[in-house]
């Protein structure tokens, strides 16, 4: 894959640059996020660090995600759980704290990389109804009650796959594995912060269950279109 390493350290951007050869990808290092955001669409992944000189990283994340839904993952040194929830939030599709094992970084973006090479089965485009929640998972879209509410790339992955089991139990390990392409590698904690942005999003109670110690539940009514 072509990967950006978006890192100020040079030395820490030497290493990555030469792990990620050595797996056969392609890697490109910018020292600022400005540069990330001219040249992304040139990119199949993205690794980011926050501690950036121009600006702060999650700020051009927020950037990015206005435009791209390139696969993220961000490594940084920031470990805080403010800086997890805010990055994930922000579209990230893992967060890795420095100093990582590099073959753990590959993993994850192994990981990350399955889930976005995922595509919807043939004949499985159509339109779902849910009292006045419409979600259409060809367009990837959502509306309430006539409204647009802009969910993350997770965020609808999650709302997908509840509502194409409405009415079931699934697991978080099962969420995990779908949403992101390996629960074992996924972080349980990503699963939390998406929820939780994606009921806060939807503003209807009751819509998605919680059931202690297991998983979830999509409880509205579902029709499709």
């Amino acid at each position: 894959m072509r990967i950006a390493v978006v890192e100020d350290d040079d030395g820490v951007a030497g290493a990555i640059v030469s792990g990620l050869r050595r797996f056969g990808h392609e890697p490109t290092r910018y020292a600022v996020g400005a540069d990330l955001l001219l040249h992304h669409a040139g990119f199949d992944f993205v690794l980011l660090d926050l501690g950036l000189p121009d600006q702060d990283g999650l700020e051009v994340l927020r950037q990015l995600r206005q435009v791209s839904s390139v696969p993220v993952i961000v490594l940084t040194a920031r470990g805080d759980e403010r800086s997890v929830v805010r990055g994930l939030r922000l579209g990230a599709d893992d967060y890795l704290v420095k100093p990582a094992r590099f073959v753990e970084l590959v993993a994850r973006i192994d990981s990350v990389s399955r889930r976005a090479a995922r595509s919807e089965p043939a004949g499985a485009q159509h339109l779902v109804v849910s009292g006045d929640l419409a979600i259409d998972l060809d367009a990837r879209t959502a509306t309430v009650d006539g409204r647009d509410i802009e969910l993350t790339a997770k965020e609808f992955d999650i709302l997908a796959v509840l509502v194409r089991n409405a009415g079931l139990a699934v697991s978080r390990a099962a969420l995990m594995d779908q949403v992101w392409g390996d629960a074992f590698v996924a972080v349980s904690r990503s699963l939390d912060v998406h929820m939780t942005g994606l009921r806060a999003k939807l503003g209807r109670r009751g819509l998605i269950a919680t059931i202690r110690g297991f998983g979830y539940r999509w409880d509205g009514a579902v029709d499709d279109a």
